[in-house]
């Protein structure tokens, strides 16, 4: 049974969607997304430095088009289940048909400049921690104020607060944890501080009319399946200010079977998770369309 998952906001690089431009007909369906959004998604995925795409407003809809058009060229699949790390699980709602392209990429734009503006109020962050047991981790990181804003399992927990806070971690880390990670965020997702981008989100999901999921949808929320796509909006508006259980969904991939499972670009961030958390799974990242073979020939394996 495939998994196919989506990474979240600080997967992308310079020029990471370089290459799938070239892929026949990718270059006018990005630019038809660009005159959708009012964004210059070719110009951001192929010309613009790492400051300019670590800008939330910019990232989220960047990491959305790369995650569909990758999806795309893997041909007609239907995955066993599907889901994505913050921002992916918007992905995710493309892949199982809860919204189209285009009403994805909408929402996402709209995601990403409310929680630029909630990010705009205090400077905030997010760290990785690296290590370390979760219960002494969480316990640690709430007696500093800070908050475990993706549980991701295999041994990570990203802390987010305010940088203060954060530079205290830096010092004081919890026992066990090897080190603590900066992360290319530009502020405390999945926090108390994002709330102010939930009212704008469930705003912008009024105006969708989302489909049900024609395959499994798994929730960050708590990693539990989503059979209807009125609830898949739900949860992606209150998700913006609490906390990823990614650990959650992939317990869940496992429950339900998982044999093999693809991150689609940018991936490798969700790849590396699972090669901990679920052995004996088969797992690949879209990294270029060079790794398009390898992943087809995957499916053909696990009969997706």
């Amino acid at each position: 049974m495939l998994v196919l998952v989506a990474p979240g906001q600080g997967a992308q690089t310079p020029g990471f969607l370089t290459s799938w431009l070239e892929l026949p007909g990718a270059a006018d369906r990005v630019a038809a997304w660009s005159d959708a959004i009012g964004l210059d998604l070719a110009h951001y995925g192929t010309q613009a430095d790492a400051d300019a795409i670590r800008d939330t407003s910019v990232a989220q809809p960047l990491l959305v088009a790369a995650g569909i058009l990758s999806a795309a060229a893997l041909g007609d699949i239907t995955p066993g289940a599907v889901a994505g790390h913050s921002v992916g699980e918007i992905t995710a709602a493309s892949f199982s048909g809860v919204l189209d392209d285009t009403a994805a990429l909408t929402l996402v734009r709209k995601r990403g400049l409310a929680m630029a503006d909630a990010a705009a109020i205090t400077e905030t962050g997010m760290s990785a921690l690296l290590g370390g047991d979760p219960e002494v981790s969480v316990a640690h990181l709430e007696k500093l104020g800070l908050t475990p804003a993706n549980v991701n399992g295999a041994g990570q927990i990203v802390a987010a607060g305010t940088l203060e806070q954060l530079a205290v971690l830096n010092e004081d880390k919890p026992e066990g944890v090897r080190k603590v990670v900066p992360l290319k965020v530009a502020g405390a997702f999945h926090t108390h501080h994002m709330a102010p981008a939930v009212e704008a989100l469930a705003k912008a999901a009024a105006d969708l009319t989302p489909g049900d999921p024609t395959v499994t949808y798994v929730s960050n929320k708590d990693g539990k399946t989503v059979a209807t796509g009125a609830e898949v909006l739900e949860r992606l508006v209150g998700q913006v200010a609490n906390p990823v259980r990614w650990d959650l969904c992939m317990e869940t991939f496992k429950e339900l079977g998982a044999t093999a499972f693809i991150e689609v670009c940018p991936g490798g961030t969700l790849v590396g998770l699972a090669k901990r958390a679920l052995p004996g799974v088969k797992t690949l990242a879209l990294k270029t369309p060079d790794d398009l073979d390898a992943a087809r020939e995957l499916i053909a394996e696990h009969g997706a």
